[in-house]
């Protein structure tokens, strides 16, 4: 068990999701560049880059589209105001 806060994140597995804050149309570049520490606009345009260099952009996003899950919601917060 983690005792301290910065120890249990970093031991943490790291999942991959579907960003619900950073999302143009599904959140797949977001939670690609929250994942490989990465900004979303990058991955963004390397699907672009590889869409118009072949047309597997479109591909791959729809398929990760399917694959990858969406993030989870947090927990809704208790005001006790």
């Amino acid at each position: 068990m983690c005792y301290h806060h910065v120890e249990c994140e970093m031991t943490m597995k790291k999942r991959l999701y579907r960003s619900n804050t950073e999302r143009i149309l599904a959140g797949v570049c977001g939670g690609l560049g929250e994942y490989f520490g990465l900004d979303p606009t990058l991955v963004r345009l390397a699907f672009i880059v590889v869409t118009l260099l072949g047309g597997g952009g479109i591909l791959a996003y729809l398929i990760c589209w399917v694959v990858i899950p969406r993030e989870p919601e947090p927990p809704p917060s208790t005001s006790t105001s």
